[in-house]
């Protein structure tokens, strides 16, 4: 571990919201002892209501009153930590002054945001400050989009160890079990809001290369619209749109971006669902497919959100224990490259994929950032998981219990 140069190595803000709680817990649970992390909120009452519920080994974790729309707070909590992780969302809302305080002060950030006008935002106004610092910024260290990314990384990995050349054709087949929060919800309700009232959210939303650190560099190769409808895989394997395509592939493409290119400039990388095969399939398919557009159109409009109000888990909510214990995700990405080898790469783990396996993934992310500085790529700025995390998140998670590996086919 790196010698102590400030009060705490990790601060987690948000401790007090849903998703905060399972990653405060999970730290709790794998953290070494002598780390010195602490909790961070609004309110020191809930954050000591949170505390008192984690193992003893927390029961000593520091205390930090802090607030997004005040902005010494934010200033002093970057200052004292290291490593600063926050899941108060919506980011769009609330995150911007999180990076912001992390980046002037050289402070390593962690985040789950799957919202990608805000990641446009942070790179254009903190990535120049946060190379100066040295800070490492690293967005979508969650369900959103770690399996993703890392499971291109992998597909890189090995296509370069056999002398293939680059990456063309990568397709990921997403399969799941999980629920919803609150704090989901309102992400979503943010992000339609914007696309529907401002057209360069909206022109945003719709390029390939949102997160690009160069849109003059982008090669010409068209990327694969994500699918609005239903769709079948090679296969067979019946898909539906994935909700999570509009930022995982943008975090995929940006990674290769800041590699130099180093997955190829041919790269065309695309996400679906994948429902099953036959006629079960087809039709959970183009339900799946149906339900995604309904649920954002009743979303967009007054009358029909009001009504999915009062039914809709509210900020601070989310699947019981239960129902995240029975969870489970597994992503699997299909890689030709030019040299015609091909590669499969599986990414899998228990648990519902944004509350139980995404506290791991967070908690990983933030511990590889607290206590792995000397093993991690050399690189600051505005990252991703594969480019500030890379290998070392890999085998974290892998010990962690969850499935990381490349298979070659040809």
């Amino acid at each position: 571990m790196e010698a102590p140069a400030r009060d705490h190595d990790l601060v987690l803000f948000g401790a007090t919201g849903f998703v905060g709680e399972l990653i405060a817990r999970y730290l709790a649970d794998h953290a070494p002892p002598d780390l010195r992390v602490g909790l961070a909120g609004r309110s020191r009452g809930k954050l000591e209501a949170v505390r008192s519920k984690l193992p003893v080994a927390a029961h000593g974790w520091a205390l930090i009153e802090a607030d997004s729309d005040h902005p010494d707070s934010l200033a002093a909590l970057a200052a004292g930590t290291r490593v600063l992780f926050t899941t108060v969302g919506p980011y769009a809302k609330y995150g911007l002054p999180v990076v912001k305080a992390c980046a002037r002060a050289g402070t390593h950030y962690g985040d789950l945001t799957g919202e990608v006008s805000f990641i446009r935002e942070a790179i254009d106004r903190c990535d120049a400050m946060a190379r100066t610092t040295g800070a490492r910024i690293v967005h979508a260290c969650g369900y959103d989009s770690v399996p993703s990314d890392l499971a291109a990384l992998l597909l890189h990995r090995a296509a370069e160890t056999d002398g293939a050349v680059g990456l063309t054709e990568v397709q990921l087949v997403a399969r799941a079990k999980g629920g919803f929060s609150g704090g989901t919800i309102e992400s979503m309700r943010g992000q339609l809001d914007g696309v529907r009232s401002d057209p360069a959210l909206r022109f945003l939303a719709g390029d390939p290369y949102s997160l690009s650190p160069d849109r003059t560099a982008d090669p010409a190769t068209p990327q694969p619209k994500d699918l609005a409808w239903v769709g079948r895989a090679e296969d067979g394997l019946w898909t539906a749109p994935f909700i999570m395509a509009s930022v995982n592939t943008r975090i995929v493409r940006r990674s290769n971006a800041l590699q130099g290119w180093a997955y190829g400039r041919s790269l065309r990388y695309g996400e679906v669902m994948g429902t099953g095969r036959g006629p079960a399939g087809a039709v959970l398919a183009g339900a799946t497919a149906f339900g995604l557009r309904a649920f954002g159109a009743a979303l967009a409009l007054p009358f029909t959100r009001k009504l999915l109000d009062r039914v809709l888990p509210s900020p601070g909510a989310g699947p019981s224990e239960a129902a995240r214990r029975s969870g489970w995700f597994r992503s699997q990405v299909t890689a030709s490259t030019q040299s015609g080898r091909r590669y499969r790469a599986i990414a899998a783990g228990p648990g519902d994929p944004g509350y139980a396996a995404t506290a791991v993934m967070a908690g990983e992310a933030a511990l590889s950032l607290a206590l792995d500085g000397d093993r991690l790529p050399p690189a600051a700025g505005s990252l991703t998981p594969a480019t500030a995390l890379g290998d070392v998140l890999v085998e974290r998670l892998r010990a962690a219990g969850h499935t990381y590996e490349v298979i070659p086919l040809t």
